[in-house]
């Protein structure tokens, strides 16, 4: 595929500051499409999982990059096979913006099957990006080394379907290494493609079983304000929901800024999340649903 590539060193302005402070940070990238500027400033998360992916791992695939897209979130991944290509095409369906990091130089897409994907990637105001120049050795050891700058330029690492085994797991220890979040789509317990997952929730990962729960991880409120003015019920109630909008998640904060004891305050929180109005996040904390 003919285009033009561009490159950047740690000495150019516009080298991503994400990348500067990882471990075995690239010396050089090289990039096609839009300027890696142009999107720096926007969440990011990037999405990846298994090469083969089930029934069940291309539609939650499908259904969260797409829902990410659409709220302006930057979607990253790898273009390999299965979840990776899946998150970019739905996010380019959704309109939104993707980035594509290749194990291979930029004029070498990886897999070959793939290139019209890279260029509507590039059509579509995304990004491609590499660390290798052109015509260097296509090394195994550069599909994991690759995986580094996936989890380094996003915010949030979001696998959706891994196997216990599967060389996404590499993704998640390069992301924990980069102090980033970590969140798993649980899977079937009885399916060995979805092993790794759970093994990773069970480490210590965030489950994730709706988009919202990434949004609350990326600090993105949506619809919490729009609930609150349409809440009918207590005055009390009313006055929880619109402090939890607007980012007020602490159990006895919320408390003290309701004038509410404690059986009241649980009472209240219990009816808003029966009614579908807020989640509990952990530790004492709610955020709206």
């Amino acid at each position: 595929m003919q285009i033009k590539v561009n490159s950047l060193t740690l000495r150019s302005p516009g080298y991503p500051e994400v990348l500067k402070h990882i471990p075995e940070r690239p010396q050089r990238l090289f990039w096609a499409g839009v300027d890696p500027a142009e999107w720096l400033g926007k969440p990011r998360v990037a999405i990846v999982g298994s090469r083969k992916a089930s029934y069940y791992g291309r539609g939650v695939t499908q259904k969260i990059a797409g829902e990410l897209a659409r709220a302006g979130v930057v979607i990253i991944s790898g273009l390999a096979l299965g979840i990776d290509s899946i998150a970019h095409q739905a996010a380019l369906d959704a309109g939104g913006c993707t980035v594509a990091v290749l194990p291979t130089p930029l004029q070498q897409i990886y897999p070959s099957s793939h290139v019209n994907l890279a260029r509507q990637i590039i059509e579509q105001s995304g990004s491609l990006i590499s660390e290798y120049a052109d015509s260097y050795p296509g090394y195994r050891v550069n599909f994991i080394a690759r995986n580094r700058i996936v989890s380094g330029l996003a915010d949030i690492l979001l696998i959706t379907e891994a196997a216990v085994n599967s060389g996404t797991l590499h993704t998640a220890r390069f992301a924990l290494e980069q102090g980033k979040t970590v969140m798993v789509v649980p899977g079937n317990i009885t399916n060995l493609g979805s092993e790794g997952c759970n093994n990773l929730i069970k480490s210590g990962a965030v489950p994730v079983t709706t988009v919202e729960d990434i949004f609350f991880a990326l600090n993105i409120r949506f619809g919490g304000a729009e609930k609150a003015k349409k809440f009918r019920g207590s005055p009390e109630a009313v006055r929880l929901l619109r402090l939890i909008a607007n980012g007020i998640s602490d159990q006895e904060d919320l408390a003290l800024a309701c004038q509410l004891n404690g059986s009241a305050i649980s009472s209240t929180l219990t009816m808003l999340e029966i009614a579908g109005y807020i989640k509990p996040s952990g530790n004492g904390h709610w955020h709206a649903a």
